[in-house]
């Protein structure tokens, strides 16, 4: 992805962010979680209109409406630093998570920025991550329509403590405009079922939301206008040339399964800090299981730097 930087203040700008040296990043729903979370708080606190935003598993899009290029900047480097702060430890990394620049192209006329708006719902579609844009958790299209679109509506009278607990909880933290942490994910799910997990990470998602859905709507006409647009183009962006590792990212849930079956970890975290040695052993584990999965994609799951510079090396000489 070419991280070129052109800037437009008043009008949508699509911004793309890719992470360091291709790492994935988002293993987990409290990764998005966390990420999402100070996204939010920082876009009330800098002023950005938000109209899109889709979570990769290693890299962030958005379409955003702001004053000037400082203030967003100023904006991206806090959110990009603020996570990094709260996964490095996770995953005993240190040092940045994103590469910078990040990268921006304005967007003047309405269909480029429908174009805009569909290219980045569709992203997990054309990554194999699901069939049609709504499915997609964390490309926040179907908060459009519902607060809990992947879950039962929560009553809290009917709801057991835990779920009770946590949500004041996600209340509290959200009037005090603080993010969420790792460390508090872990606590409010850990008592939860499944089926609560799934409202809680709704209610989470819809309390924290930002997206401007009102003025994205307005330029399709109706939400299942928009819809349409969806299932019937993937959209363009001229101005972005993004490059993949592989065909379908579909192929990094397979990875996580497995290595949390084979390695009995607690956390899939945990195993990104193993050691060079012990990783390249997972790497072959996961070589000769994950058939649509490149040698690439699994160094980057893995943050093994030494064979990503070796893999990109080779793909650009050949």
């Amino acid at each position: 992805m070419s991280n070129d930087r052109v800037f437009k203040s008043g009008v949508m700008n699509h911004c793309y962010q890719r992470s360091e040296k291709g790492f994935v990043l988002f293993y987990t729903v409290s990764d998005c979680l966390v990420y999402f979370t100070i996204y939010c708080i920082a876009a009330m606190q800098y002023g950005i209109q938000v109209h899109a935003m889709c979570q990769m598993p290693d890299h962030v899009h958005d379409s955003v409406t702001v004053n000037n290029a400082s203030t967003l900047a100023a904006f991206k480097k806090h959110v990009n630093s603020v996570f990094a702060k709260a996964q490095n430890p996770l995953c005993g990394f240190k040092g940045k998570l994103f590469e910078k620049p990040f990268g921006s192209a304005p967007k003047y006329t309405d269909k480029a920025q429908r174009s805009n708006i569909v290219y980045i719902a569709n992203n997990p579609v054309e990554r194999h991550l699901c069939k049609v844009a709504e499915d997609f958790r964390w490309n926040y299209v179907a908060y459009a329509s519902s607060p809990n679109p992947f879950s039962p509506i929560i009553v809290l009278r009917e709801c057991r403590w835990c779920l009770r607990n946590a949500v004041k909880e996600v209340k509290e933290c959200h009037l005090a405009q603080r993010h969420l942490n790792y460390a508090q994910l872990k606590r409010l799910f850990a008592p939860l079922k499944e089926v609560e997990r799934r409202q809680l990470t709704d209610f989470i998602i819809t309390t924290y939301n930002v997206i401007d859905y009102e003025s994205v709507i307005k330029r399709f006409g109706s939400y299942q206008n928009m819809l349409t647009a969806f299932h019937s183009t993937t959209g363009s962006e001229h101005d972005l040339h993004e490059t993949f590792a592989g065909t379908t990212d579909s192929e990094y849930n397979k990875m996580y399964t497995l290595l949390m079956q084979h390695t009995h970890a607690t956390d899939i975290h945990d195993i990104l800090g193993y050691d060079h040695d012990t990783k390249m052993d997972l790497y072959f584990l996961l070589r000769g299981s994950c058939s649509q999965a490149t040698s690439l994609q699994i160094a980057k799951y893995l943050r093994m730097e030494r064979e990503i510079q070796q893999f990109d090396t080779h793909r650009i000489k050949h």
